[in-house]
């Protein structure tokens, strides 16, 4: 025990090198994976936050925790995010946007336009592509911007 709290303390570790080393397997040039894959992995990581968030405010029961985090975690929310922080972006944050943006996916949301989606898209593969390149801070920066500057208060 007193072992695993000291490798999650390390400094300078994200939490993507930690489970990169307990799953070892083949490794990918980040670049290469799909806008799907880096969404996919986006998603993830923004549910993630969203509800540790939603959760240290409050101790309340999970049905309650999940209606909160549903007005963050939809689509339509998350395109409101990602068109006002379209101008804070990288340059390599652009393309990866747009590499997502202008996917393919099988699938739409119920609850959101197509353009809605794939903006909420490119938005996730950002968060993926910066999560998977170990650039945590950056993507609680755009987080926390994002969601201040389209008037979602957490």
């Amino acid at each position: 025990m007193e072992e695993s709290l000291n490798r999650i303390e390390t400094p300078g570790r994200e939490l993507s090198e930690e489970i990169s080393d307990t799953f070892v397997g083949k490794r990918q040039d980040i670049r290469a994976y799909s806008p799907l894959t880096l969404a996919y992995i986006g998603d993830a990581v923004y549910d993630l936050i969203i509800r540790t968030a939603v959760a240290e405010r409050a101790n309340r029961p999970a049905n309650e925790l999940h209606r909160t985090a549903v007005k963050y975690v939809n689509a339509a929310a998350q395109a409101r995010i990602a068109e006002v922080l379209a101008e804070s972006f990288t340059e390599e944050e652009k393309s990866v946007y747009r590499r997502g943006r202008n996917s393919k996916p099988h699938t739409m949301a119920k609850n959101a336009s197509p353009g809605e989606y794939l903006k909420a898209t490119g938005f996730e593969a950002v968060l993926g592509y910066l999560y998977l390149s170990g650039r945590m801070d950056r993507v609680l920066e755009l987080v926390k911007k994002g969601i201040e500057l389209a008037g979602l208060r957490l």
